[in-house]
């Protein structure tokens, strides 16, 4: 099935009062609008491809003036100039957003390798947590309630495709000890040295909250902290998961 493409009639694209754009409007500003449809808003026809080649199936298309659609089969919407400036979530916006149907990824049975995230605020950290967890070869991602939404447009993008790849779901950290895992949290004062652990076994690393931590009576195991220099109290809570994550990749290399 071709896409269907739909105008205003009278003018060039939708505009911004038109009820389309502002359903589009609500869902990529609230999560709960998100939710509650089930859908993931991708800013931008790379990422959307992406989610296509992942197997995500595309609802519509909202296209700038002068753009053209991802060919996937979905409504097409062409929108009057602006529209797309006031309705995405950056300042300089791709000229096209998708409303894409949130595909039920649960986490492996049998993982062996799972990242988690607690109470982790800010939307740029989690996408590059995401995407180093796809790279590092784990698989999947745990968001603790009260994380940031893991399907937020500023965190879709900032995990460069990787959340249409590997499963993240939103859940409490308990469920990764219900795994069978072992689950090592990340700390910046106490705990073994990430790289004298060994790691090759089933395990969840679990970061925290930028500012807080993982609290003291988190559902951990063990703890793991990173050795540093200088005056500096932490590492940014992404920096820290991409040295854990792919210090185990690197020990399950090695054998």
């Amino acid at each position: 099935m071709g896409d269907h493409d739909e105008r205003e009639s009278g003018s060039t694209g939708l505009t911004f009062s038109n009820p389309k754009i502002q359903h589009l409007r609500r869902l990529v500003g609230r999560r709960g609008a998100r939710d509650e449809a089930g859908v993931v808003v991708v800013e931008g026809a790379a990422l959307v491809e992406q989610a296509v080649a992942a197997g995500w199936r595309v609802e519509s298309q909202f296209v700038a003036p002068g753009s053209e659609p991802v060919d996937c089969g979905s409504a097409v919407f062409h929108v009057a100039p602006n529209v797309i400036e006031r309705v995405a979530s950056t300042h300089s916006p791709r000229p096209l957003i998708a409303v894409v149907q949130r595909r039920q990824h649960p986490l492996p049975a049998g993982a062996t390798f799972i990242v988690g995230c607690h109470q982790l605020a800010d939307p740029g950290n989690a996408g590059t947590i995401i995407r180093g967890a796809e790279a590092a070869g784990a698989d999947g991602v745990l968001f603790t309630p009260g994380s940031v939404d893991p399907f937020a447009p500023k965190v879709v993008r900032a995990s460069a495709g990787s959340v249409f790849r590997i499963p993240v779901i939103v859940a409490e950290l308990g469920q990764l000890r219900a795994m069978g895992l072992s689950v090592m949290g990340s700390s910046s004062h106490r705990g073994s040295t990430y790289s004298e652990v060994d790691l090759r076994q089933p395990v969840a690393l679990v970061v925290g909250n930028e500012a807080h931590g993982l609290p003291d009576d988190a559902p951990v195991d063990g703890w793991l902290t990173i050795p540093h220099s200088g005056p500096v109290e932490s590492l940014n809570a992404a920096m820290a998961a991409t040295l854990l994550v792919f210090e185990v990749a690197r020990q399950r290399r090695s054998g």
